[in-house]
């Protein structure tokens, strides 16, 4: 089970084992989670031991006898429950079964599907702009959200438009086999056909220093991942949506980089490297889609010139 770590809602195989030690009643939660998490609960209901040993102990349940020594057990414990307390036996029927798993359900299932989960967020006054750490676009809206709430409603947030679309732009520049100034084309791609069939061909670990690329785009395929990299230090997909995938610090910018504090885990010395990198790729990657776009550049502008003195948060792009 030790494999089931993350899906079982753990921070690590180390967490899970420290959990379990903590008595019955968590290896039970444990085992509730796994149960659940795989959709076996049906089978453990019914009595389809073959089916429940197939999904619980693997494909070799056969081998060790896991469904015959579970059914046997079923029937020698059948109609004998423990008190509403106790632990509830497989087999058992009736009222007092009833209640025992009622019990045992209100206090175990709120624990078995627990959600562990950080997300980073950056707020950057000086560029008015906000970094949101998130997997998905849904994600980030839920961040965002809960951000705006939290701040009273104060801060004003636009999604980052830029002159060019970022598909536009990639198309262009895997078409004419040269990465925008500051910027190397690595060596994974995505291309989509923008209709119904959305038919799609990916390169991973490809040149794309080819024709090949070309002749797809000149079909009307358009660019939706392309791995880059900034100025040799910052490696990063860019996404048709304008976000940006795997970023990776290059070993460039780790030599320097200072020893990490004994307190923090290193997350300081961490946030200090990576944002200031950022600051510095993301206005040369916005020149390089053209600039910001035209209404939000104004928008951004319209404060200064008017003398505002609000915060500079009140208006900032995410």
């Amino acid at each position: 089970m030790g494999l089931h770590w993350k899906a079982l809602g753990f921070d690590s195989v180390k967490a899970m084992v420290d959990y379990m030690h903590e008595g019955v009643e968590a290896q039970i939660d444990v085992m509730l989670r796994y149960v659940f998490e795989n959709k076996l609960d049906d089978e453990l209901r019914d009595g389809r031991w073959k089916a429940f040993a197939r999904g619980y102990n693997g494909p070799a349940y056969a081998k060790n006898a896991y469904d015959t020594k579970m059914e046997a057990a079923a029937l020698r414990y059948g109609g004998q429950i423990a008190e509403p307390d106790g632990m509830l036996r497989m087999g058992a029927k009736g009222k007092r079964v009833r209640e025992v798993k009622e019990a045992v359900v209100h206090r175990l299932l709120p624990r078995a599907f627990p959600k562990r989960a950080d997300t980073l967020v950056w707020l950057d006054p000086a560029a008015q702009q906000v970094w949101v750490g998130a997997g998905s676009t849904k994600k980030a809206d839920a961040v965002v959200t809960r951000l705006i709430e939290l701040l009273g409603g104060g801060l004003k947030l636009s999604l980052l438009q830029t002159a060019l679309s970022p598909a536009s732009a990639m198309a262009t520049w895997l078409a004419d086999k040269e990465a925008p100034a500051g910027f190397s084309i690595d060596r994974e791609c995505e291309l989509k056909q923008p209709d119904s069939e959305k038919a799609s061909v990916r390169y991973a670990r490809h040149t794309l220093d080819i024709d090949e690329v070309g002749e797809h785009i000149r079909h009307g395929k358009l660019p939706t991942q392309l791995a880059m990299t900034w100025a040799g230090r910052v490696s990063f997909v860019l996404t048709e949506a304008l976000t940006l995938k795997k970023i990776q610090l290059l070993d460039v910018v780790l030599e320097g980089a200072p020893q990490s504090g004994r307190d923090d885990n290193g997350f300081d010395a961490d946030v200090a490297i990576s944002t200031g990198e950022l600051r510095l790729l993301m206005p040369e990657l916005i020149a390089a889609l053209g600039g910001l776009h035209e209404r939000q550049a104004a928008a951004l502008e319209a404060p200064a010139a008017a003398g505002s003195t609000a915060a500079p948060w009140d208006s900032v792009t995410a």
